[in-house]
């Protein structure tokens, strides 16, 4: 493990307060474990923005499966893009809706694609790319 640095950070009070009550809530041991994962999180997202930068992520789908061919349409772009899609999860929400989740892996642009394309085919309620990190750079 690489060894920790201290410094210091100066902010208003009421912000303060603010960020101690939002981590209270939490449940952060210490603000300096909250304030590592704001970092982190802006790291990932940085990192989103990268072309060369592998990326996972998972796209939420909610769609009503009577619609004419939305099934045959989600599968036919999830084919298109087997070598990205690692994994899916199917759950039948009540007799007329679905959610489909699929875990993406690549480059962020081509995650992003993939995730725009689903979410735009018509028939699909709702939709949402949760981007995230492989872990590998982060401390």
């Amino acid at each position: 493990m690489s060894e920790l640095v201290r410094f210091g950070i100066s902010m208003d009070s009421r912000l303060l307060r603010s960020f101690d009550q939002m981590i209270a809530k939490k449940g952060y041991s210490s603000r300096s474990e909250a304030i590592r994962d704001l970092v982190r999180d802006r790291l990932v997202d940085a990192s989103w923005k990268e072309e060369k930068k592998e990326v996972v992520g998972t796209i939420t789908l909610v769609y009503n499966h009577e619609i004419r061919e939305l099934n045959d349409r989600l599968i036919e772009i999830q084919h298109q893009f087997h070598d990205r899609i690692i994994s899916s999860l199917h759950v039948h929400l009540d007799q007329h809706n679905c959610l489909e989740v699929l875990v993406v892996k690549g480059k962020g642009k081509d995650v992003t694609r993939i995730g725009e394309r689903l979410i735009g085919v018509k028939g699909v309620k709702h939709g949402k790319l949760l981007t995230t990190t492989t872990g590998k750079e982060l401390f």
